[in-house]
């Protein structure tokens, strides 16, 4: 297999049992070698008492893009940590997309950033993801 089979396997095979991603309506826009696009529709259950969407829920968003990105090359990789930083509002019916880009890979240590936009573009929160990898431990 190349590089992108195996990214679009070890999708298949983290989303077989992703609970959490279908329970919020994620959808995996894309998936590559190092990246991946997912996006959300925020919904009525998904906004707090300022009729934004949870910042959790946004973090949630780009926490699993990050985790499709970083095991896109079979390795079952997990994260050692990230931070979030909320830009602005999401509401109700904003569809937000949540971009992840491989920064850094070495060894069994990885650096991810993840820009999560609305639907017109702007954006709602920047994401940086550090990701260790259990070598020899195949997703597929």
């Amino acid at each position: 297999m190349n590089a992108q089979q195996i990214a679009e396997a070890a999708r298949d095979a983290m989303w077989a049992n992703d609970r959490a991603a279908k329970a919020l309506g994620i959808a995996i826009d894309a998936v590559g070698p190092g990246s991946a696009i997912l996006s959300m529709t925020v919904r009525e259950d998904m906004v707090n008492g300022h009729d934004l969407c949870h910042g959790g829920l946004v973090a949630t968003l780009a926490d699993t893009a990050f985790a499709y990105a970083c095991n896109a090359y079979n390795e079952i990789t997990v994260a050692s940590g990230f931070d979030i930083n909320l830009t602005a509002g999401a509401r109700l019916g904003d569809r937000l997309t949540a971009r992840a880009s491989e920064v850094a890979k070495s060894g069994r240590t990885g650096v991810y950033d993840v820009a999560v936009s609305n639907q017109r573009g702007e954006a709602v929160a920047a994401f940086r993801g550090r990701s260790y990898t259990m070598k020899g431990k195949p997703l597929v």
